[in-house]
């Protein structure tokens, strides 16, 4: 070993470029090419910056007028577009998660983002991407009442918006199998943290004292912190748990009002109140609503096998959102 060091101190060792070089292209080599559609949204821009954090080669699809990680490689379209120029690029694998959400009544314009705009966009990739996970909620399961249910559940959509989502998933499975594309794909729950509707729409009206709850929010839910929505999604792509569906939330289902509940107690705000379910059909439309007041409870455990949660259930993650607001004074 001192013989090494010497010639080492004294310059005398030759070092072998052809190993150097070779270990160089074996790391490109293993640095995967992701892109994500949906880049710029609350979700998705978390998603590209672990991807960057984690080395990966992330390319970013994103609409003219937005920014955004300009560590990626920025992608300027739109799904619904002709023609998008990915300039030669090919891909490792491609996280789909453009799409207009619930808030949106017009059942004609979700179908051509969210299910014309899908296969727009997979007529574009089928030939320059290995695999896609396709993002999705825990809708598509639709009435489930008091079960407990795990992936073997039948799909049961309850509204439009769902539906279209569903027909989008179905063609990117079939067409994706036939053209030897790996797919999977992960059903959220409510995905929650510092943007999005857990701000927008519960925490700032809470803090006004003007959030209120159809039904009274006596319906349980399944949420999850958008960290680990990102982990999960990373970690299918890692385990390459490819031709497989996934349920994606803590391992907590819970009442939206003792959610709500917990939340107002962490900012000092009075607990919400209810409001007749008509009324909020007017407001926010009937799709919204329906998938809302919709109780569903889940299992986890096979997310589980591939994934650990940082926050198993939703107190941690709301102690860790609230926290993370009030230190940006946000609230």
């Amino acid at each position: 070993m001192s013989h090494i060091i010497f010639e080492l101190i004294n310059g005398t060792s030759k070092i072998d470029t052809n190993t150097i070089n070779g270990k160089k292209k074996m790391e490109k080599l293993l640095t995967k090419s992701i892109l994500v559609t949906g880049a710029t949204g609350f979700i998705g821009s978390r998603l590209v910056n672990s991807l960057i954090d984690k080395g990966y080669n992330v390319t970013s699809l994103i609409r003219k007028g937005k920014k955004g990680n300009l560590k990626s490689n920025i992608i300027y379209g739109d799904i619904t577009d002709e023609r998008i120029d990915f300039k030669d690029l090919e891909f490792d694998c491609v996280f789909h998660l453009a799409s207009h959400t619930p808030l949106e009544k017009n059942k004609k314009i979700l179908e051509k983002v969210n299910l014309e705009g899908t296969k727009k966009l997979f007529k574009e990739i089928k030939s320059i991407t290995k695999s896609i996970i396709y993002i999705s909620g825990l809708g598509v399961y639709g009435e489930t009442g008091e079960t407990v249910i795990d992936e073997s559940q039948k799909y049961n959509p309850n509204t439009n918006f769902v539906k279209i989502r569903l027909d989008a998933e179905k063609y990117l499975k079939e067409n994706s199998l036939e053209h030897k594309i790996d797919f999977a794909v992960a059903h959220f729950g409510d995905v929650y943290g510092e943007e999005g509707w857990f701000y927008e729409m519960l925490i700032k009206r809470l803090k006004k004292n003007t959030f209120r709850m159809p039904k009274g929010g006596e319906y349980h839910k399944c949420f999850v912190h958008v960290d680990d929505a990102v982990g999960s999604m990373i970690a299918i792509l890692e385990k390459e748990s490819f031709g497989e569906s996934f349920i994606i939330a803590d391992s907590m289902p819970v009442s939206f009002k003792e959610f709500s509940n917990f939340a107002a107690d962490q900012i000092s705000a009075k607990h919400p109140g209810s409001v007749p379910v008509f009324l909020a059909k007017a407001v926010l439309g009937s799709d919204l609503i329906k998938l809302l007041t919709t109780p569903i409870k889940v299992y986890n455990k096979k997310i589980l096998k591939i994934y650990d949660f940082k926050y198993p259930n939703y107190k941690d993650g709301i102690k860790q959102v609230t926290s993370e607001l009030k230190s940006k004074n946000m609230i």
